[in-house]
């Protein structure tokens, strides 16, 4: 199993951090390390509204501009992971960062949960993909089949890896349904893990081995009481040296009893201590579906079609007028991305509101 410690936006936009957090992630065993290439702009409409941090509220979109960096920030996080003898993997969040992100020639690039369909996204990953050779990972939180399946027929399923992920911040252990591991090798043809946003160290992880997940992921942090936005869900260097230790023993199991044996042995071991009856609901039934704490972010934590300044009754939609965005805090979501061509080029019906997302009332088709 490759275990990615998820670095994110953990440092802060500070250099000597982001290599602290390589350093505790090398040291705690970790395969890889996975940053964020965070632009605001490819990600939310300024006006999206607000989240609460121990320095205090702000806007979410202000957040997110805090944690701008340069290119070259990821050219040094690059080669000082290799240095540490680990895998630099990286989350684009629209076309710009992706291009920038393909310089560097990343080990993998990585498809966060919302931009599961980003379309226009995915669709400029694939054609890159056409002509160089790139592992893609992509995570499935808030997602149906029907996405995934969307997302797989855009980036196609050679060199992919699929992660189950459920996108609440922490994931209730008892939601993460992890016989899903082998539905989704199943049913897509694909490598098949885990990105693990619970707050225990050892169960999701060690049942994900258990289930054969080839994959995890999982946040890491110097401190769980700094302002990092998945800082308090993150595990700190000696959490996840332990979730690393345990999980090269599920391994170890495994080789010597074969997956199904092993997998076996490493549920009865979970069951004496956790109880059976935790960890049976932690392993769920394998059937794809929301989970219960997803259910109310589904179309606002993904991509929809946003206007992204007042606009006119009238007047004709350009490509500037639009942006992809996740819909978040208090705006409304829009058409799905799918539909961006139809929008670019069509007549207003009505005048529109800055940020609101997008409806097929809001046109006239010309």
């Amino acid at each position: 199993m490759i275990v990615v410690a998820e670095i994110g936006t953990s440092h802060g936009g500070s250099l000597e951090k982001a290599k602290a957090l390589i350093d505790a992630a090398a040291d705690s065993g970790a395969d890889a390390v996975k940053l964020q290439w965070v632009y605001a702009d490819e990600i939310l409409h300024p006006d999206t509204g607000y989240v609460n941090l121990p320095s205090g509220r702000i806007r979410l979109y202000d957040r997110f501009k805090e944690l701008e960096v340069a290119p070259d920030f990821f050219a040094e996080c690059a080669s000082y992971a290799r240095q540490k003898k680990m895998l630099f993997i990286c989350s684009p969040f629209g076309l710009k960062s992706l291009s920038q992100l393909l310089e560097l020639k990343p080990d993998a690039v990585k498809i966060a949960s919302p931009e599961l369909n980003h379309f226009p996204l995915l669709q400029a990953l694939a054609e890159y993909r056409s002509s160089h050779k790139i592992p893609v990972i992509l995570s499935s939180g808030v997602s149906r089949l029907a996405d995934i399946e969307a997302a797989l027929s855009i980036l196609g399923r050679d060199d992919l890896t699929l992660l189950h992920c459920i996108t609440s911040y922490p994931a209730p252990e008892s939601e993460y349904n992890l016989r899903l591991i082998k539905s989704l090798s199943q049913i897509f043809g694909v490598k098949t893990g885990v990105s693990d946003h619970s707050l225990d160290p050892v169960l999701v992880p060690s049942l994900s081995a258990a289930m054969g997940g080839e994959m995890l992921e999982k946040h890491i942090t110097l401190s769980k009481e700094t302002n990092g936005l998945d800082d308090p869900v993150a595990l700190n260097p000696e959490e996840f040296a332990h979730m690393c230790y345990c999980i090269h023993q599920c391994e170890a199991m495994i080789r010597r009893y074969s997956l199904s044996c092993g997998g076996d042995n490493i549920t009865e071991e979970m069951e004496e201590q956790y109880g059976k009856e935790k960890v049976q609901a932690v392993l769920g039934d394998g059937v794809k579906r929301l989970a219960k704490s997803e259910e109310a972010n589904y179309g606002r934590t993904n991509r929809s079609l946003h206007f992204m300044h007042a606009m006119k009754e009238g007047q004709i939609i350009g490509p500037q007028d639009i942006g992809v965005l996740r819909t978040e805090k208090v705006l409304s979501p829009g058409l799905g991305p799918q539909f961006l061509e139809n929008i670019i080029g069509a007549r207003l019906a009505k005048d529109t509101a800055n940020g609101a997302g997008v409806q097929w009332d809001d046109v006239i088709r010309l």
